[in-house]
């Protein structure tokens, strides 16, 4: 096993987590996968209209965390940080199974250990 499925075990292993996927930041291809993560197909095109509306909107600043919320599930992307292009760590949470607060909480540990 990798360190990324280690990681990514790790992720899933989060309370309420399903689903896990470490994506190219600039492409969205997927490095990693655990779980149905179908959903994170999209995440990264997601981040490039956030952070660029934001940006025309007068906001600086990196893109951090995106949460979408539906009515099952939490759709969270977080931007790793790296020297290069960043990578994206997507995650599905169960809306009914934790609270998004906790779960934030564990994916930024999960986060910090990506590139340790």
């Amino acid at each position: 096993m990798t360190s990324l499925d280690t990681v990514l075990d790790g992720v899933v292993g989060t309370p309420g987590v399903t689903a896990a996927a470490l994506l190219d930041g600039v492409t969205g291809l997927p490095y990693a996968e655990h779980g149905d993560a179908g959903p994170s197909q999209d995440a990264q095109e997601t981040a490039h209209l956030v952070t660029t509306h934001l940006n025309q909107a007068g906001f600086e600043g990196e893109l951090e965390t995106i949460v979408i919320t539906t009515t099952s599930h939490h759709h969270v992307t977080t931007r790793v940080d790296r020297e290069g292009d960043p990578l994206l760590l997507f995650a599905l949470v169960d809306r009914h199974r934790t609270n998004i607060t906790w779960a934030l909480r564990d994916l930024a540990e999960h986060t910090s250990r990506l590139l340790a």
